[in-house]
């Protein structure tokens, strides 16, 4: 272990060391204060005999002349077992009650995963909500995020579909992952989960708004890690959820500027989208292991700007995207899921006989149609009045009603199969006459519709 007393500079959350030798990219650090005290940190860049280091605990109360700095000689490791479920950690992957058993100590940024050994995500995840499970399917191995917006119940829905999501007949892992919360919305997650008796099957990882920032770029790399260690080593069936990527994408900008770097769109560093796919890339399945690893990022769209650089970016890596819509909230509907924009382009591996029903395709197509038209109907009556429409189009405006009524709207505490999602989706489309309903055989109107209204 390299000492160095030779602390340069201090840039915001980083220091410049001078005179260093054979130090490496990632390398773990030590620092430690005139008064004992001791911190954690990372090399950031080398660039001759100086490095730059961020510092996990801030550099508050740093003294220039007094700080030695000690180079460990290897990356940040986490100690992982199947012993973590169950628990909870602060943002470094500390317990932050009892010890674990560890099995394992592995580096927090991965490995690759060689493309050719990759399989194609299937499967299906039944997450108990309606809007997801029945229009955007969730299917193991795929990356789907939730694009909302400021004071949007976002994390009522994580909170949610980490304590109802289920994998049939699978060992099944819930790993949560915050960045950047208060301390009343961490409150409310750890209250969700232990009054749901959720705990037990899941794994949680907490970053405060008080932590530093530095940290909220460790901790989706630390929940990842731990991750894989249980799909790809223990042929678990894992789902991450981590929120809130625009504070972890924050935090990188911050890093950013004190470096100095030339910045992109917004202020954002021009490798964000390198950055975030690191991150996202690091789900799917690996051929020959049982497990698979799920992500649903969730991010909060900044002005509710969906061209904003991180949402924006995180569409072009990620596999669909769900859209949390003002207007849906605002008619007292939750989830506020706008089925529209909202997609999931694994969706049809994940569906059908095998997975969920024979029908399951056809109710999703035909729900889609109709309610597109429906949205059409309603720009057109706001401006010739309602009451100029034919029957059929007044038909497909309640079709609208019900449907974000009695489909996409339910409780925060229900949860649905999807035999009952799809049976609801059935009732709803009952409002519409065979005529309007092209997209759906006989023979499954004749078995799934046999209550339909005529």
């Amino acid at each position: 272990m390299k000492e160095y007393r030779s602390v340069k500079e201090v840039t915001g959350p980083l220091i410049i060391v001078e005179g260093v030798t054979n130090v490496g990219y990632n390398e773990i650090v030590e620092i430690e204060l005139e008064n004992g005290e001791r911190r954690r940190g990372q090399v950031l860049e080398i660039f001759r005999d100086k490095a730059i280091i961020q510092v996990f605990e801030g550099t508050h109360g740093l003294d220039v002349e007094k700080t030695v700095v000690r180079f460990k000689g290897r990356a940040f490791k986490l100690l992982v077992g199947e012993d973590m479920i169950g628990k909870f950690f602060n943002g470094f992957g500390e317990s932050l009650k009892e010890k674990i058993v560890p099995e394992e100590e592995l580096d927090i940024n991965g490995s690759p995963i060689n493309p050719c050994a990759r399989e194609y995500p299937k499967d299906f995840i039944e997450t108990g909500i309606s809007a997801i499970d029945a229009m955007n399917t969730l299917v193991r191995g795929q990356k789907l995020p939730i694009f909302s917006c400021s004071g949007l119940p976002h994390n009522q829905l994580a909170t949610q579909v980490a304590i109802q999501s289920r994998a049939k007949k699978e060992d099944f892992v819930v790993v949560l992952a915050t960045m950047g919360l208060t301390h009343d919305e961490v409150r409310f997650f750890i209250n969700r989960i232990e009054k749901a008796g959720s705990i037990d099957r899941m794994i949680c990882f907490f970053n405060l708004a008080s932590d530093p920032v530095i940290q909220r770029i460790v901790v989706p790399r630390v929940a990842l890690t731990a991750a894989e260690f249980l799909a790809f080593k223990k042929g678990y069936h894992v789902l991450v959820l981590l929120t809130d990527m625009t504070n972890y994408a924050n935090a990188l900008r911050e890093v950013s500027a004190a470096r100095e770097e030339v910045s992109g769109r917004r202020g954002y560093p021009p490798y964000l989208y390198t950055d975030l796919a690191s991150i996202y890339e690091r789900s799917g399945r690996i051929k020959g292991r049982k497990g698979s690893l799920t992500q649903f990022p969730i991010l909060t769209m900044p002005e509710d700007d969906i061209t904003h650089p991180i949402p924006d970016l995180s569409g072009y890596i990620t596999e669909g995207q769900l859209i949390m819509d003002r207007s849906f909230q605002m008619k007292g509907i939750y989830p506020p899921i706008n089925l529209l924009p909202s997609l999931s382009r694994l969706m049809n591996k994940g569906i059908g006989k095998e997975f969920t029903r024979e029908d399951h395709k056809q109710v999703s197509d035909q729900i889609y149609a109709c309610y597109g038209n429906t949205v059409k109907l309603r720009d057109l009556a706001s401006i010739i009045g309602e009451g100029a429409l034919s029957d059929t189009d007044k038909l497909y405006l309640k079709f609208g009603v019900e449907l974000e009524r009695k489909f996409v709207n339910q409780g925060m505490d229900e949860r649905r199969t999807i035999e009952e999602t799809l049976d609801i989706a059935w009732e709803v489309l009952s409002i519409l006459p065979d005529s309007e309903l092209r997209r759906l055989e006989k023979v499954f109107v004749d078995k799934y519709g046999k209550n339909r209204n005529r």
